[in-house]
């Protein structure tokens, strides 16, 4: 991928957590293919294979410890250059509805899907300088009732973090974005059960599922200078399946299909 796709991305340092696979890797591919100093994180303690050739660091993002020490490390090795991006990409789930979930369940989920994001952003915007960017990753779940009622509930968490964010750092000139994968294809939705996919294509306008790179293309706009003046604002990456909001469906079956 050349670099003049995202302005500005080369020399740059990104850091990526949840980069072990699928969403997080693809990104981590894409922002070093267009020249982005990328930091690879995720809670394994040797990088991934398909990480090969990109920076890796262990991180645990619910662990405030660990978010200090990777500050720390990042402001030292860098000696004084400013981060410019964080993808807090992160993510767990847990398909459970409300009357089955348990505490230990809920605290789990809630402490990496938005604990996380928050340490990440205490801790490395501090590092960051005008012209940098944060991109946190939610989900379709976060723009509609969907039934894992923790996950579901730890993306519409993320979206009011994340305008708070845009709010204040925006007078430093640090831009916040969010960005809603529907159903893409990767290890955590291989293991959805079949209903749940048959249903998420029924309700789906192009009729497919997403594929993790075609995530990692928003997330490196958003990232890039051609992404300037934007802040606080939240992209679907869905196939349109939250826009149609269910009337996919419905006019399929009036129609007879």
């Amino acid at each position: 991928m050349s670099s003049a796709a995202y302005p500005g991305l080369e020399g740059r340092t990104v850091v990526v957590t949840g980069a072990g696979g699928g969403q997080g890797a693809a990104e981590a591919r894409l922002l070093a293919d267009a020249g982005a100093r990328v930091v690879a994180t995720d809670v394994s303690d040797a990088a991934p294979a398909q990480l090969a050739g990109i920076e890796y660091r262990r991180l645990d993002v619910t662990d405030e410890s660990a978010w200090a020490a990777l500050a720390t490390w990042l402001a030292e090795e860098r000696a004084g250059e400013p981060l410019r991006g964080l993808v807090n990409n992160a993510g767990i789930t847990h398909r459970t509805r409300l009357g089955e979930t348990s505490r230990e369940d809920w605290d789990r989920v809630i402490a990496v899907n938005l604990t996380g994001p928050m340490l990440g952003m205490q801790a490395l915007a501090p590092l960051m300088a005008d012209g940098s960017s944060i991109v946190n990753i939610g989900s379709s779940a976060g723009l509609n009732a969907h039934y894992p009622v923790a996950y579901t509930t730890s993306k519409w968490g993320l979206r009011g973090l994340s305008h708070v964010a845009a709010t204040e750092l925006g007078r430093r000139g640090i831009r916040v974005n969010l960005v809603h994968p529907g159903f893409i294809e990767t290890p955590m939705t291989a293991e959805a059960p079949e209903a749940m996919r048959e249903a998420q294509l029924a309700l789906t306008p192009l009729e497919r599922l997403g594929a993790a790179e075609e995530v990692a293309r928003i997330v490196a706009f958003l990232l890039s200078d051609a992404s300037s003046y934007l802040t606080g604002a939240e992209i679907p990456v869905d196939g349109g399946a939250t826009s149609s909001a269910g009337a996919k469906l419905m006019s399929d079956r009036i129609a007879g299909r």
